[in-house]
């Protein structure tokens, strides 16, 4: 009735402003190619965007002979004037970002600032994420999931609590120090009192992550 022509009308407005989008989506536990078919569909592709996951496993690409590992930047990167998308259900660990893009632009990609976006929403693995995550694979025993311990599913926990690190907080460093400070304050609780491993120094973390906002 109503309803449906309204929904009809609201569609038939959205069409122009619509564009092809080829979606790709693993359908198992991973390792199922898809850096390979990111890669392949990237030519014809202006943007290619990751949307989710974190740097625990990694998509490898094999290009004129030379071997690419990618853990956070999307596969099309290895395509000329490709802009490549890290978008907010990404979990970024600040160092293994930087160190991959430092990386590629070593072998001469990402040279233009601008062909690499990062949300401002995606959160950010800290220390203590990997430090729970280690402990609670140690506490588990022989009943460990096979976590890779790079804090990744902690982060999730955090984002999806609403009390995680966003990337825009890195971008403030007065913002960034407070709200880290308090973050590591109320997890070092839990990481000694629950778990009982060592806690995680504030100091480190913020010379380790950027305490000045920037990566590494």
């Amino acid at each position: 009735g109503q309803v449906a022509r309204a929904a009809e009308h609201r569609l038939g407005r959205a069409d122009s402003t619509l564009m092809p989008a080829a979606v790709v989506i693993g359908a198992q536990w991973g390792d199922e190619g898809k850096g390979k078919v990111v890669d392949i569909l990237a030519a014809d592709a202006d943007l290619i965007a990751r949307y989710q996951g974190g740097n625990n496993a990694g998509h490898t690409l094999v290009v004129d002979g030379q071997k690419t590992v990618l853990h956070l930047v999307p596969s099309g990167v290895l395509h000329d004037d490709k802009v490549c998308v890290i978008g907010n259900g990404v979990v970024v660990d600040p160092r293994v970002l930087g160190d991959e893009i430092e990386a590629l632009r070593m072998r001469g990609y990402l040279r233009d600032d601008s062909l690499l976006k990062i949300s401002d929403r995606a959160h950010v693995i800290l220390p203590h994420h990997k430090a729970i995550d280690l402990a609670r694979e140690r506490l588990r025993g022989e009943g460990r999931i096979g976590t890779t311990g790079r804090g990744i599913g902690p982060t999730y926990e955090d984002k999806m609590a609403r009390v995680g690190v966003r990337f825009a907080v890195l971008l403030e460093p007065e913002v960034c120090e407070a709200t880290r400070a308090a973050t590591v304050s109320g997890k070092n609780a839990y990481v000694r009192g629950i778990l009982g491993a060592e806690a995680v120094d504030l100091e480190q973390t913020l010379q380790r992550d950027g305490g000045d906002g920037r990566l590494g």
